[in-house]
C-alpha cells in the first residue's frame, strides 16, 4: 500500500513493479492526479505551460496499464492500524469508507502549505499552490476576473515563482515577507543581489513584515501589514512555506523527529518496521553536517520511493542524506544554491569560512559573455559546505558542479583540480568553479586575509585605511565614503603614503585587483586585509 502518489509515492510504485512483477501493489491519492510536476505550477498560471496536461507525467489509467499498479484517486486513506497491519480509506467519490490489509506500507503524504491564522484568510480570492486544482483555480481567477494588483506573502521559491510570472502577465505585484531577506536559502548579501534586480523588473517588496488581517468582502481587496501599510489586493497567493503533513504518521503513533518530520532510518523504514515513508514528510540527515533536517524538493523525494521501493523488494540500501540543491529562475537571472547557508552553520554552532568571486560564464571575448556571483563556503580545513550563484548564464552548469563536489566529499583544492570543459563560447580556461576554488584555497594559506563589508566600518573607526585601488574613474563614479583611492598599477610608486603601522583594508571592483594589491603589501610588510567580493558586495 502507498500513500500519496506524486513525486515519492509514484516513484516507489513504477519501481517497485520493476523489481517485482508478482507484487499486489495499491496507490492511494486523495487528490484527481497523480505524478504530476508540481514544480511547474506557476509555469502554468503565468501561461508559460499553455496545457495543464503537459505538467502529467503519467495519468492513473496509464500508470495502471503500464505497471498493473491499482490506482484509486480522490482516495484518502484516514487511518493506519499497526498492530492488524491494515489501512482505513475513503472513496470521496462514492463516499464508501473501507478497509484495506497491507504487508509493507509507505507513507509519501508530501508537505502542505503554510496557512497563517489571520482574519480573511478563507476569502475566495485568497489562494496556496500546492496542486493542479490550485493553479487552475489561480489562472481562471487571473483571466477572467479584473486582476490588477496581486499580493504574495512570503519571498521563498514558490512565491518568487509566482511573482514573476504574475510579473509577465503584467500586473501589480507586491511580496510581502516577514524576514529581513527575500530567498531564505541564500545569505544576506546574496539575497540583496537578487532583490535590487527583480525590483528593476517591476515587483514591489516589503521586507520584515508580517500580514495581519486580509480585508474585504466578500473578498479581500486589501492586505493589512503589521507596520500599518495596507496594500491593495484582487488576488493573494500565499507561498509562506511547507510542512510536513504528519497527521496520518501520528495517529498510527510513528515517531515525529525534531524537525516535525517523520523521523526515519537509514533505510527510510519509520518506528514501524513495516512502514516506510519518503518524499517532503520525512525527517533527513544534512548530507553536509549529519543534523536532522527538512529538503521539501522534487530530486530527493524521488530518489527516496526509489530506494524504498528496492528495500522492500529485499535489495538494501541506503539513504545518505540530502543537501538541497536547487535553482530558479527569476525573469533574466538565475539563482542557485547547494549545501549550508551561513545563518544554518551558525545554528549548528559549525566553524566555517566564506569567499565571493565574480567570474564571466564564459570567455569575454566571445560574445555574449555575463557576470555571475558566486559565494563558496567551507570549513577550516577546506571541506565544501555550502554555494551559492546569482548569474544569468552557466548558473546551472556550476552549481551542479559544486553540488557534485559536495556529494564526492571534496575540498576546496580538489575544485581547482578538476579539468572541466572549456571553448571561448562555453566557459573560460579557469572556470567559474575553478576560480571559486583558488580563491578559498588562497585564504586557507594565508595569501589572502578576507574582510566583509559589514566589519569595514568599525575597523575605520579603529584605525585601519580603505584603500580603494580601482582607476581614479571607477573611484570617481563608484564611491566608497571615506576610502583613498590608490590605483593598483601606481600603487608601489605610493607606498610611503602609507604606515606600516596602519591596518590597510582593499577593495577592487571584484576583488581580483585588490588580491594582487594584498600579495604586493603583505611582502613589503604592511598589514593588509582584501575586502571580500570587491565593490560588487558593497551594500549600496
Amino acid at each position: 500500500m502507498i500513500i500519496g502518489g506524486v513525486a515519492a509515492g509514484a516513484s516507489a510504485a513504477a519501481r517497485l513493479r520493476r523489481m517485482d512483477e508478482e507484487a499486489e501493489i495499491v496507490m492511494f491519492e486523495r487528490g484527481q492526479d497523480i505524478s504530476f510536476a508540481n514544480c511547474g505550477l506557476p509555469y502554468y498560471v503565468g501561461g508559460v505551460i499553455a496545457k495543464k496536461n503537459n505538467l502529467l507525467v503519467q495519468t492513473p489509467r496509464a500508470m495502471s496499464k503500464r505497471f498493473a499498479i491499482d490506482v484509486r484517486v480522490l482516495t484518502e486513506v484516514q487511518e493506519i492500524i499497526p498492530t492488524e497491519k491494515r489501512i482505513v480509506a475513503h472513496d470521496f467519490g462514492s463516499g464508501e469508507k473501507y478497509s484495506e490489509s497491507y504487508d509493507y506500507l509507505v507513507l509519501c503524504p508530501g508537505a502542505a502549505p503554510v496557512i497563517p491564522d489571520i482574519p480573511g484568510i478563507n476569502r475566495p480570492n485568497v489562494y496556496t499552490v500546492r496542486n493542479i486544482p490550485d493553479s487552475e483555480k489561480i489562472k481562471a481567477h487571473v483571466e477572467v476576473s479584473d486582476v490588477q494588483n496581486v499580493v504574495i506573502i512570503g519571498a521563498g521559491f514558490i512565491g518568487m515563482e509566482m511573482a514573476e510570472m504574475m510579473q509577465v502577465r503584467e500586473l501589480n505585484v507586491t511580496v510581502v515577507e516577514a524576514s529581513p531577506q527575500i530567498l531564505g536559502v541564500l545569505d544576506p548579501e546574496m539575497a540583496s543581489i537578487v532583490e535590487k534586480y527583480v525590483t528593476s523588473q517591476g515587483v514591489k517588496f516589503i521586507t520584515g513584515d508580517v500580514a495581519v488581517a486580509l480585508e474585504g468582502d466578500p473578498a479581500v481587496n486589501k492586505v493589512i501589514l503589521k507596520s500599518g501599510i495596507e496594500i491593495p489586493a484582487d488576488l493573494v497567493i500565499l507561498g509562506i512555506g511547507v510542512k510536513p503533513e504528519t497527521w496520518l504518521a501520528v495517529q498510527a503513533g510513528l515517531e515525529i523527529g525534531e524537525t516535525g518530520g517523520i523521523k526515519v532510518n537509514q533505510y527510510l523504514q519509520t518506528s514501524d518496521p513495516f512502514i516506510y515513508a519518503a518524499g517532503d514528510a520525512i525527517e533527513v540527515n544534512d548530507y553536509v553536517t549529519g543534523n536532522a533536517t527538512l529538503v521539501p524538493m522534487a530530486g530527493p523525494a524521488n530518489r527516496q520511493g526509489w530506494i524504498v521501493a528496492n528495500n522492500i523488494a529485499g535489495r538494501k540500501i541506503e539513504y545518505p542524506g540530502s543537501q538541497g540543491t536547487g535553482i530558479i529562475k527569476l525573469m533574466d537571472m538565475v539563482v542557485a544554491v547547494t549545501g549550508r547557508n551561513e545563518r544554518s552553520l551558525q545554528r549548528w554552532g559549525i566553524d566555517y569560512l566564506t569567499c565571493h568571486v565574480h567570474p564571466n560564464s564564459h570567455a569575454t571575448y566571445y560574445p555574449g559573455a555575463s557576470q555571475m556571483t558566486i559565494k563558496l563556503i567551507f570549513s577550516p580545513e577546506g571541506k565544501i559546505l555550502g554555494a551559492q550563484i546569482v548569474g544569468y548564464d552557466n548558473v546551472d552548469k556550476a552549481i551542479d558542479a559544486f553540488a557534485t563536489a559536495i556529494r564526492a566529499r571534496m575540498t576546496v583544492y580538489d575544485l581547482q583540480d578538476l579539468e572541466l570543459a572549456y571553448a571561448p563560447p562555453f566557459s573560460s580556461a579557469k572556470t567559474p568553479v575553478n576560480l571559486a576554488g583558488y580563491a578559498a584555497a588562497n585564504i586557507l594559506e594565508g595569501m589572502v586575509e578576507p574582510v566583509r563589508w559589514e566589519n569595514v566600518d568599525a575597523l575605520v573607526k579603529a584605525g585601519a585605511l580603505l584603500v580603494d585601488v580601482r582607476t581614479d574613474k571607477e573611484h570617481q563614479k563608484m564611491p566608497v565614503e571615506g576610502s583613498v583611492n590608490m590605483p593598483l598599477d601606481e600603487l608601489r610608486d605610493n607606498l610611503g603614503q602609507i604606515s606600516e603601522d596602519q591596518e590597510i583594508l582593499a577593495f577592487c571592483q571584484v576583488g581580483l585587483r585588490s588580491y594582487v594589491a594584498n600579495r604586493i603589501l603583505r611582502q613589503k610588510g604592511f598589514k593588509v586585509k582584501n575586502i571580500s567580493g570587491g565593490y560588487k558586495m558593497y551594500p549600496k
